[in-house]
């Protein structure tokens, strides 16, 4: 059980496959070359922090796709924390950096405050096709049985780079915002 604050997002929403989809790699692409932008600036202006892990939320129109695997229908929402400081203009200025990188999807990104509150989280040490029991058991157990039912998007913070890392040894936050039934 934790309690989200109110956290700031570099955010960037897309539909498919996130192994295969074009439209999800060029998401990633816009993603960091802005946040790293952005960081470099704040660096230079005298307030340096670290780059934060990439996060995602997961939706489908039809929720029983993420059992049978059918990617192609995901929806998600990529995105990166911001440090309190940054804004709107930092934003446009990082933004305007990357695109004369030619970085696609620019125009699609947006600074915004995500307020998940009280939730359910657990580490999930694997594969990202192997979720599926640890899920099970944050949503079906601990939730059912603490009296919890769901408040908003499946959550999944990457606390290891899969570029970098076996799939066995990747290490996922899985977090659910939940209300009292």
């Amino acid at each position: 059980m934790v309690t989200v604050p109110p956290l700031n997002y570099l955010m960037l929403d897309g539909q498919g496959n996130p192994g295969t989809a074009p439209e999800y790699a060029a998401a990633l692409e816009a993603l960091y070359s802005v946040s790293y932008a952005v960081k470099f600036a704040s660096k230079h202006a005298g307030r340096d922090y670290a780059v934060g892990p990439l996060e995602g939320l997961w939706m489908a129109d039809d929720p029983g796709a993420f059992t049978r695997g059918d990617k192609d229908s995901w929806k998600w929402t990529m995105m990166i924390p911001q440090p309190d400081w940054i804004g709107p203009a930092d934003l446009q200025d990082g933004i305007a950096k990357a695109a004369a990188k030619k970085v696609p999807r620019l125009d699609r990104l947006r600074l915004e405050t995500l307020d998940e509150g009280l939730s359910v989280q657990i580490l999930h040490i694997g594969s990202y096709d192997d979720e599926a029991p640890t899920l099970h058991r944050l949503h079906h157990e601990f939730m059912l049985a603490n009296g919890f039912g769901f408040a908003g998007p499946h959550h999944e913070i990457y606390l290891s780079d899969a570029r970098r890392v076996a799939p066995e040894k990747l290490k996922t936050i899985l977090r659910q915002p939940v209300r009292r039934i």
